[in-house]
Formats: structure tokens, sequence, C-alpha cells
């Protein structure tokens, strides 16, 4: 069987393509050029495996997505303690292009925080700068690092927005008359503006956020990239102040850490469970993609991602001694803790194994304390798959955990106390 976490992401995206609404962000003009008709959607599990679909091997501009991964890239080089110094925490209210200057006492003003222009700017300026390269090729080399592949600097977007980068230019002046750049504003903005430009696509924005999911490993290699400090820092950040002055209905609606960027992408990331990225061009008036909310806010809602949902997660299946073929042609899967997105994908990703035949496949699900409803339905189009490859279907459930056991295709697998009851 395969699982279908790939058909769900693809039936997603084709509910999502109705939204209507937002406009290209045409105060860059390569932006304003972008084809609006682009989506794309990607997820990465705890263990790094990627899903996506759509649009998923066009390449954007990373933009302000960039502010997320170089603050931990800085957090990491100098310490927390010399980057708070420079940068707050606290959320702006305001766009993302206000300077938003925080006077903390009488000797101390500094940008409000790292995912506003003003803190991104400052952060940038903290970059160890190499004697031959830019600020920007040493993100770029660690933004590649996380990607698992060499990405570009897109040169079309960074001019185009190079020559209109007054805004920005502005801000850079007004930090280093406060001292809070060092040195030369033009340099910093112009390097800044070119880690912007950085191209990804959303399959590269996963790979990057799964040393987010993973606690500071990356997955691929095993190699602990960030302390868990850095995480907790950066993902506190993304929660508050990610999504510029839309940050509260975000948190209410979706309820995942998030960063946003003007070329359309958010990414978004539940610690320890799963990383998402979307990609779809045109913006609300806060700068946030319209069609990318509408599918975070949707993924939220059906894999039960809201940070505030209070359950815990469990692993469910992950060693081979949790599968007993008990007879000739019954094979156990023994499932314990909760049974949630991460968890269910982790299981139908292990299904995948079964080969057709006709085995009778039983859930023992005695020892699991709570299913939520992605979880069940996720367990149910399992069964539905399984029997599609010839297997019988049945459940040991004694707590009555999934009281109504009915798959989309009319079957109600066997249910049963205990494994003694299994017939020969």
């Amino acid at each position: 069987m395969n699982t279908p976490v790939p058909d769900y992401l693809a039936d997603l995206l084709r509910n999502c393509k109705a939204a209507h609404g937002g406009e290209l962000a045409d105060y860059i003009p390569e932006l304003a050029s972008a084809d609006p008709t682009k989506l794309a959607v990607a997820l990465t599990t705890l263990d790094g495996v990627i899903y996506s679909a759509g649009d998923d091997e066009h390449e954007f501009s990373i933009q302000s997505i960039s502010k997320a991964f170089t603050y931990a890239y800085v957090i990491e080089e100098l310490g927390l303690q010399r980057v708070m110094r420079k940068v707050g925490v606290e959320p702006s209210g305001e766009a993302f292009n206000e300077i938003s200057l925080d006077k903390t006492d009488e000797q101390q003003i500094k940008p409000k925080n790292p995912m506003i222009n003003s803190g991104a700017i400052t952060v940038h300026s903290l970059i160890p700068k190499a004697e031959k390269s830019c600020r920007a090729e040493t993100v770029r080399l660690f933004f590649s690092k996380l990607a698992g592949r060499e990405l570009a600097f897109d040169q079309e977007i960074f001019h185009s927005e190079k020559e209109t980068a007054f805004r920005n230019l502005s801000i850079g002046y007004s930090l280093r008359n406060f001292n809070i750049l060092e040195s030369d504003p033009v340099e910093i903005v112009e390097s800044y503006v070119k880690q912007c430009a950085i191209n990804v696509t959303v399959k590269d924005l996963v790979n990057m956020m799964s040393v987010l999911v993973n606690d500071g490993i990356l997955p691929r290699t095993g190699e602990r990239i960030l302390s868990h400090k850095t995480v907790r820092q950066v993902l506190t950040v993304m929660t508050t102040c990610g999504m510029y002055n839309a940050a509260g209905d975000w948190l209410a609606n979706v309820g995942i850490p998030a960063k946003s960027g003007v070329s359309g992408g958010i990414i978004g990331v539940l610690p320890g469970q799963v990383g998402l990225a979307v990609f779809s061009p045109k913006l609300d008036r806060y700068g946030n993609s319209v069609r990318g909310i509408d599918i975070m806010q949707q993924m939220s809602r059906d894999m039960g991602l809201h940070l505030l949902e209070g359950v815990p997660s469990s692993r469910v299946i992950i060693n081979d001694h949790d599968v007993k073929q008990i007879k000739p042609e019954v094979i156990v899967y023994k499932l314990q803790g909760v049974l949630q997105f991460t968890e269910a994908e982790r299981l139908l990703r292990k299904l995948q194994d079964e080969k057709q035949c006709n085995h009778t496949i039983v859930f023992d699900l005695s020892h699991i304390s709570l299913v939520n409803d992605v979880g069940r339905r996720m367990l149910l189009d399992g069964i539905d798959r399984l029997r599609a490859d010839g297997h019988d279907v049945a459940l040991i459930d004694p707590e009555h955990i999934i009281p109504d056991a009915k798959t989309d295709r009319d079957f109600e697998p066997k249910i049963y106390e205990d494994l003694e009851q299994i017939p020969d």
C-alpha cells in the first residue's frame, strides 16, 4: 500500500486553488512579474521524510523567510546574549518595513524584534564578515547546508530589489544614527537584500526546517547544527512576530510558529512533529500569501497541529519488535501512546512494506491513550488501502478508543478484546 499523505497534499491544493484575492508584491519590480498561478506545498516529518505537491520544483526568492534562519545562525555564532543586546523580541504590531525601534532605557535603543526589517538588517550586520566574501555569501552557504543542495542568488531579483531599496536604506541610516549598525549601512543593506534573493523551492524550505523540527539536529546527516536553546529562541520569536501585524490572527487560527516572505512563501514549524512550507505569490495587505494562509489553516485543522491543542506526542511504531507474526497468516502491529498526525504518518509509512497478500493485519490499540480525529481518519484510510492489497484487517480495542471504526469504503473491521480471541 501507499501512504495517503501525497494524495492529501494534492487534494489540499485542488481545494485551495479557488481562493481569490491578494496582489503581487509590486513594490519590487521583479516580483511584480511573478506567475500568480504557481502553487506548491511540502511537508517534512521528524525523521526528515519529505512529501510535496504542486509546483514543488519552482524556485522563488526566499525573502523574509531568511530572517528566521539567519537569526539562528547569528545566535549560534555569537551567543544569545550578544544578539539580544542589539535586537529585542517584542512584537511590533506594525508593518514589516517600519523602523520600530524600542527604547529599553535611557541609554539603549534597538529594533523590537528580528523578524521586521530593522531587526533583520541589524542581525545581518552581526554576521562575522569573511575577508573575501560578503555576509550574504556566508548566509547562502549556511542555507545550502540546511537544504542539502547548492542554493544560488537570483541576480535579477537582487538588482531589482537593490534599485528600489529606499525604505531599507532609510532604516539602515537610522540604525547607524543610533549606533546600532557599526559600519557602512549601504554595504549592510545591500548584503541583506542579497540574502533575501536566495532562490529556494518548497522542498528546500522543509529540508531547511527539519533542523528546527528536530531540535537542532539535521535528520539527513544526524549532525547537530543548532543548540536546543537556539531552536527554542527562534521558534519563540517566529510564534510572536513571524507573521508581522497579523501574528495574533495567525496564532489563533493556525497556531504554528511561522515566517512569511513577500515572494509568497510561508513556513511553519511544530517542534518534534512536522515542518510545513507553502508557496503562492499573491499577498494580503500584511504581506502574507493569501492561498498560503488558506492551506496552512486547513493543514493545521486537518492534522490537529495547533500548538495549544495540549496533546503530547508519542511515537507509535518505530522498532521491528512492535510488529509480530503471531500466527502463519496473522501480523500484529502494537501501537502505544497517542495517535495523531505524526504517529499515523509513521505507521502508514511502515505499512508500505507490507506486500500484497492475504495476511490478516491486526492493530493492537490496547496501549493507546488517545486518538485524535486526523489519527483516526489516517488509520481507517490505511485499513482501506491494506484491504485493496488483499489483506484482512482487525482491531484489538478493549477500551473502544475508536468508537466508530467504519472506513470510507464501508468496511468495519472485527474488534477483539485481546490477542487470544483472534481465530486461527
